[in-house]
């Protein structure tokens, strides 16, 4: 069991990598020995890498649990009911885990993006993870990080594009 006080990292910003520099933060953390767990608030049934390269780790060092539905509708749009219950069975999950002993790090991947849109509340966000056990990591990601999470962070990193292969229509590996 790793010693000393956990850190809260988020990264957030405008640009893309947000997710990626997460998961190879959580990389290396399997490397020094930690438990890991990412949950994606966003991110649903579609494959992706991350899965089968923590899956290669092993689920006892490294499980992702993608629980949403790859969409939210915003702006203007009505959140859909669905994705609102998924946003707390998914927030239950990440806050159980960081409480439970059993992770030396949970991510909560994309979680900046549900409190944004008003699907989670910043306070009652930020009041659990005062509470955390002091040993336990946890990286917040997602644009537009509150303030009161940017408050209580140890690390905030922002993202920032400067040039990116996608705006070419370059997809991601």
């Amino acid at each position: 069991m790793p010693e000393g006080k956990g850190l809260l990292i988020v990264y957030t910003g405008p640009g893309k990598g947000k997710t990626t520099c997460a998961l190879g933060t959580a990389f290396r953390a399997v490397g020094q020995g930690f438990r890991v767990l990412m949950v994606q608030f966003i991110k649903g049934s579609w494959h992706y890498g991350e899965l089968d390269a923590a899956k290669l780790l092993g689920d006892d060092k490294f499980e992702i649990r993608p629980m949403g539905r790859g969409f939210v509708k915003v702006g203007g749009a009505e959140t859909h009911p669905e994705d609102i219950k998924l946003c707390r069975e998914c927030w239950q999950a990440g806050r159980e885990a960081i409480y439970s002993g059993k992770y030396d790090l949970v991510v909560l991947d994309e979680i900046n993006y549900v409190i944004s849109y008003k699907m989670l509340d910043a306070d009652e966000v930020v009041e659990a993870l005062k509470g955390r056990p002091e040993r336990v990591h946890v990286i917040c990601t997602g644009r537009s990080a509150h303030p009161k999470l940017i408050e209580l962070a140890d690390l905030v990193t922002e993202m920032r594009e400067v040039k990116h292969p996608y705006t070419k229509g370059i997809l991601a590996l």
